[in-house]
């Protein structure tokens, strides 16, 4: 199920956090424009924060979510944000409204919980790739190789380097 995915990359989140400096994770990036792997960690975080706040009044936009400059630069925070997400993640599917900022207008599609679980976990895959650039091309940190790609290219990987 799509539960078990987003935990297993939302601890591999919290496994690189337990491991990395606070001055590491705030520190800016010129290859990420300038952002900081606790910018992209922290977006992630509010992304699948949003989701699940939003779940019971049945409209969610991402747009609106908090940006918690704590959640960015203290590592500590985020893990323990990780650990909050894993454990109220897995909800039943219902119906969904979900709303974003267009150019002049509010637009609003119907959409559903797992479809928005499914586009936040490939949102979190892409935002660990990004970080695993700026990591390493910054810090001497260890990453798992599978950190930051999709499960189909590394059962891909799997299937073809036999």
């Amino acid at each position: 199920m799509i539960i078990q995915s987003i935990s297993h990359c939302l601890l591999q989140v919290k496994e690189l956090l337990l491991e990395i400096e606070d001055k590491d994770y705030a520190m800016r990036c010129t290859e990420l424009s300038n952002a900081s792997i606790g910018e992209h960690t922290r977006h992630i975080l509010e992304m699948f924060q949003c989701l699940t706040n939003e779940y019971k009044s049945g409209v969610v936009n991402y747009d609106q979510r908090e940006r918690n400059k704590l959640l960015e630069t203290d590592t500590n925070f985020a893990v323990e944000q990780i650990e909050l997400l894993l454990s109220i993640i897995d909800k039943p599917n219902k119906e969904l409204l979900l709303q974003e900022s267009g150019v002049d207008e509010l637009i609003s599609i119907n959409t559903n919980y797992y479809r928005e679980l499914v586009y936040n976990l490939d949102h979190c895959i892409h935002h660990q790739a990004l970080i695993k650039i700026g990591l390493i091309l910054n810090f001497d940190y260890k990453i798992d190789a599978d950190f930051g790609v999709a499960f189909s290219t590394i059962e891909y990987r799997r299937r073809n380097n036999k």
